[in-house]
């Protein structure tokens, strides 16, 4: 596959795609596994991925922006996995960042 052909292909994953598949993903492989770095690696693979389209569709600051919110989501599903749970916490912060790529950058006409 050429340069030109894979960033055509990143250009198709909506944001919000990119950022439910890291999370869960993340979640879900280190869970499986028992490895966590493994889960930490498809969270950041699935991380370059919305960031691509959040730089090529929102600029900097919405990179920013987004960026930190993922990063928070990851850590903040950890404190909040002891009060509802490993699952529901996860979701909860896949549900916040996916709302807000969906805002951001996969709007039509946006």
């Amino acid at each position: 596959m050429s340069a030109a052909a894979a960033v055509r292909t990143l250009d198709a994953v909506p944001a919000s795609a990119a950022v439910t598949a890291g999370l869960l993903g993340g979640y879900a492989t280190a869970r499986a596994t028992g490895v966590r770095p493994l889960g930490g690696a498809v969270l950041a693979a699935a991380g370059a991925v919305a960031a691509h389209r959040w730089w090529h569709r929102g600029g900097p600051a919405v990179t920013a922006g987004l960026a930190g919110l993922y990063v928070l989501g990851f850590g903040a599903s950890h404190p909040l996995a002891r009060r509802l749970g490993a699952w529901p916490s996860v979701l909860a912060v896949t549900a916040a960042n996916a709302t807000a790529n969906l805002v951001l950058v996969d709007r039509p006409g946006r």
